[in-house]
C-alpha cells in the first residue's frame, strides 16, 4: 500500500479522557497556536471503553473524535489493546503473563497481555473490529495505531502449546528436531513433542535470560516475534473489515532486540516508530535508527513518539537544550520521516509518566520555551507543506541488520560476554555517518547488487542462501566488508565445520584457527602494511591466509605476526576481513581504502563538521543540514548561494551554524548529485 499524507503529520499521543471536558477546548486553543494538525488517541482506552465483558461505551471517545473533528485535525486512532483491563484479568488469569522465572502475573502494567491466550486474541480483535465499524468511515482517521510497542515475552502454559505446534510445523519430525538443537548435548533428546518445555528459568536457563541450548532459545524468540505478529496481523484484518483504504501501523521501537521487525515490516502498511534516546546516545545512533526504520520497507516512516523536552524513565532526564527537539526533529526528518508526532501533547496528572514531557506542561500555559519552540516548528512544518513527503534515499552503501544474528550472537556462550550486536553495527554506521556518506540499513535477504559497498559485521548466522548471495554480488564486483564472529553457524545455532568463517571462507580467502577474548583492560597492538599502528580488543582471530593478502597483522601477544586484517579478490570483487575490534583510527584507515576503491563519496566535498543528509524527490534533492557538534561550524562552501527553504535566508561564506541550527537546502538533480 502506497501511504500519501496530504501534509506532515504534526501532533502526537493525546489523552483527553485524563481530563475534565473543559480543558479539551483550551486544548484546541493551544493546538492551533502550534500548529498542531493531528492527534494520536485512544492508545490506552480499552478499560474505559469495554468496562464489562458484554458491554462497550463509545461515548466519551465519540466526543474526543467530533470535537478533533470540528476544529479539522487529523487523526491517528489507536485500538487500546496495549494494555488489558482489570475485568478481564480476574476473569480470564490466564490472559496475563508469566515471566521468565516462571511466575504468572496479576492484573497491572501495561504490554500484559500473553498473545498466545484464546480469550486476549478474541477480544483484542473484536474490539479492533467495533472501532474500525463506528469510526473507519471518518475522512478525519487517516491512520490506525494497533496496540503500543509490542515487546516483552510470556511463557505460560498456552505458549508451550503453542510453541509445540510451531516446532511442528517448522521441523515436521523430532528427528530434524533433535537435530537442529543439538540435544544430544546432555542427553537432552526428545521422544514426544509434549517433552518440549519452554527456554526459561524453570528449564534450562542459565543466566541473564541465557540458556543451555542457544538453539531452543533462538527458536523461542522467532515464536514469540511470531506470536506478537499474529496479534497485530489479527487486529489489521478486523479493521479491513470496514475500512479498506487507511494505513495502519504499529509504534516500533528502533533496535529492540525483541521482535523481528523486517518480517513484521511486510505486515504494515508504513513503519513507525518511538524515539527517544539519552542523555549522552551519539547523533550517529540515533541516525542509524531512522535509517533502519526506513530500510525496514525501503519508504518513508511515522515519527510516532518523540518528548518535547525530556523523559522520565531513563536514569537521567536531561532537558533538551533550547534549538534540541528542532534540530532532532529535523534529522528525523532528513533519514526519512514523514511526521513528527510527540509523546504528550498535555503532560499527565499523576501516573509513572507525570514528568515525562509534553506540549502542554503541567503549568498549562503556552508562555514556555518548550511551547514556544513547538509552536516554531509547527509553523515551519505547515510552510513546508507536503513537498518532502515521499521522497527517498540514494545510498552506495548497505549495512545488513539481522535479528536472527542479533538473538544468536548475545545467546551464545563466549567467547566475550561485552560482545554486543547493535554495537557493532553502530562501530561501521558511525564512519559513514562521520564523513557524511549516506547509508540504507538492509536485511539478509536485501538486493545487494544495489550498493557499491555491503558491509556485514559480526555475520555470525548465516542463513540457507545468504552465502551465495554474497558469492554473486561480490563475484560481479561487489565489495564486501564482514570479519570476526561471522560465518560460524547456521539457521539452528550449530557450528559450519571445516574451519571459520564458514560458508564464507572461500571468498574470504582466509581460515581461522582460534579465536582470542580479550578482557576490558587488554589491548593488542596492529601494524599497517605502510608501517602505521594501531590497537584492538574485544576479540582477535587468529588466522591463517588462503589466497588473501595482508592489510594489518597483530604486533603483540603470542600471536604477533599473523593476519589481523584481509583483503581478498573474489571474481571482479573484493572482501575485506576485519579479525578484530579495532580501535576508530584503524577502523577508519580500513574503511578509508574500502570507500576509495569504491568511489564512495561524501554528500559535501570539504570536510565539515556538520551532519548532511540528502532526501530524494523525483526532480530535486533537498539537502539537510545540521549542526549536532556543540561548536560554531561554517557553511560548506559548496551550499553558498543556496536558499534556505525554512528561512528564506541565502547561505553565503560567511554563514555560521551555531548549536542545533538546521538548513534545508532545495537542488534540482544533477547528473551527479554530491557536491
Amino acid at each position: 500500500m502506497s501511504v500519501d499524507f496530504k501534509h506532515i503529520l504534526y501532533g502526537g499521543d493525546y489523552n483527553p479522557n485524563q481530563w475534565p471536558e473543559e480543558v479539551w477546548e483550551e486544548d484546541m486553543r493551544y493546538f492551533d497556536k502550534a500548529r498542531i494538525n493531528s492527534a494520536t488517541i485512544n492508545v490506552f482506552s480499552w478499560a474505559k471503553i469495554q468496562p464489562e465483558e458484554d458491554r462497550y461505551d463509545f461515548e466519551e471517545l465519540d466526543k474526543i473524535v467530533d470535537l478533533l473533528s470540528k476544529n479539522h485535525k487529523d487523526i491517528v486512532m489507536a485500538t487500546s489493546t496495549g494494555a488489558l483491563p482489570a475485568w478481564m484479568v480476574r476473569k480470564y488469569p490466564e490472559v496475563a503473563r508469566t515471566d521468565y522465572d516462571g511466575k504468572h502475573h496479576k492484573f497491572g502494567q501495561r504490554h500484559n497481555a500473553c498473545p498466545n491466550s484464546p480469550v486476549f486474541q478474541k477480544y483484542s480483535a473484536r474490539l479492533a473490529e467495533k472501532l474500525a465499524e463506528r469510526y473507519g468511515h471518518s475522512d478525519r482517521v487517516v491512520c490506525w495505531h494497533i496496540s503500543n510497542e509490542y515487546g516483552g515475552e510470556c511463557y505460560c502454559e498456552n505458549c508451550e502449546q503453542a510453541f509445540r505446534k510451531w516446532l511442528k510445523k517448522k521441523y515436521e519430525t523430532l528427528e530434524n528436531l533433535n537435530k537442529a538443537w543439538n540435544t544430544e548435548f546432555w542427553g537432552h533428546t526428545i521422544y514426544d513433542w509434549d517433552e518440549i518445555v519452554l527456554p526459561n528459568a524453570l528449564g534450562d536457563g542459565l543466566w541473564d535470560g541465557n540458556t543451555a541450548f542457544a538453539g531452543i532459545s533462538i527458536d523461542y524468540r522467532r515464536f514469540n516475534s511470531d506470536s506478537m505478529l499474529a496479534n497485530y496481523v489479527g487486529e489489521r484484518d478486523a479493521i479491513r473489515k470496514f475500512d479498506a483504504a487507511t494505513p495502519i501501523t504499529t509504534n516500533l521501537m528502533g533496535t529492540y532486540k525483541g521482535l523481528d521487525y523486517f518480517k513484521w515490516a511486510k505486515e504494515m502498511d508504513i513503519i513507525s516508530w518511538d524515539n527517544y534516546p539519552s542523555y549522552d546516545t551519539p547523533w550517529s545512533q540515533t541516525a542509524m535508527c531512522h535509517d533502519l526504520m526506513r530500510g525496514l520497507k525501503d519508504a518513508p516512516f511515522m515519527l510516532m513518539e518523540q518528548t518535547p523536552s525530556q523523559q522520565n524513565w531513563q536514569p537521567y532526564n536531561s532537558l533538551k537544550k533550547p534549538g534540541q527537539m528542532r534540530a532532532q526533529s529535523y534529522q528525523t526528518m532528513a533519514h526519512g520521516a514523514d511526521t513528527i508526532q510527540f509523546f504528550q501533547l498535555r503532560r499527565s496528572v499523576g501516573g509513572c509518566e507525570k514528568f515525562h514531557g509534553a506540549v502542554i506542561a503541567h503549568a498549562g500555559t503556552d508562555n514556555t520555551r518548550v511551547f514556544k519552540e513547538v509552536a516554531q516548528l509547527g509553523g515551519e512544518l505547515e510552510k513546508l507543506g507536503g513537498q518532502i513527503l515521499g521522497s527517498g534515499s540514494a545510498a552506495e552503501v548497505g549495512i545488513v541488520f539481522d535479528w536472527d544474528n542479533y538473538w544468536a550472537l548475545e545467546y551464545t556462550s563466549g567467547p566475550n560476554k561485552d560482545l554486543k550486536y547493535v554495537d557493532q553495527i553502530h562501530q561501521y554506521y558511525r564512519y559513514f555517518y562521520s564523513r557524511n556518506i549516506p547509508v540504507d540499513m538492509i536485511s539478509r535477504e536485501a538486493d545487494f547488487s544495489k550498493y557499491k559497498i555491503v558491509v556485514a559485521p559480526v555475520l555470525y548466522m548465516i542463513h540457507k542462501g545468504v552465502a551465495e548471495a554474497l558469492e554473486t554480488y561480490v563475484k560481479n564486483g561487489g565489495i564486501l566488508v564482514t570479519g570476526f564472529m561471522s560465518g560460524i553457524v547456521g539457521e539452528s545455532d550449530n557450528v559450519y565445520l571445516g574451519g571459520y568463517p564458514g560458508p564464507l571462507r572461500k571468498m574470504a580467502g582466509i581460515w581461522v584457527e582460534e579465536l582470542d577474548a580479550l578482557a576490558p583492560e587488554q589491548k593488542n597492538t596492529i601494524q599497517f602494511a605502510d608501517g602505521e599502528e594501531s590497537f584492538c580488543n574485544l576479540v582477535c582471530d587468529i588466522m591463517h591466509l588462503e589466497g588473501a593478502e595482508t592489510i594489518a597483522e597483530y604486533s603483540s601477544n603470542f600471536y604477533a605476526g599473523t593476519p589481523c586484517v584481509t583483503k581478498n579478490c573474489f571474481g571482479q570483487g573484493t572482501v575485506y576481513y576485519v579479525g578484530t575490534q579495532l580501535e576508530k583510527a584503524g577502523l577508519e584507515k580500513i574503511l578509508d581504502t574500502v570507500t576509495n576503491q569504491a568511489s564512495v563519496h561524501s554528500l559535501v566535498q570539504e570536510t565539515t563538521a556538520l551532519e548532511v543528509a540528502v532526501r530524494r524527490a523525483e526532480n530535486c534533492d533537498y539537502y539537510f543540514l545540521m549542526n549536532f557538534s556543540g561548536e560554531e561550524v561554517s557553511a560548506p562552501k559548496a551550499f553558498a548561494d543556496k536558499i534556505d527553504i525554512l528561512t528564506g535566508e541565502t547561505l553565503t561564506n560567511q554563514t555560521v551554524f551555531r548549536p542545533y541550527d538546521v538548513r534545508i537546502i532545495k537542488m534540482q538533480r544533477q547528473t551527479d548529485s554530491r557536491q
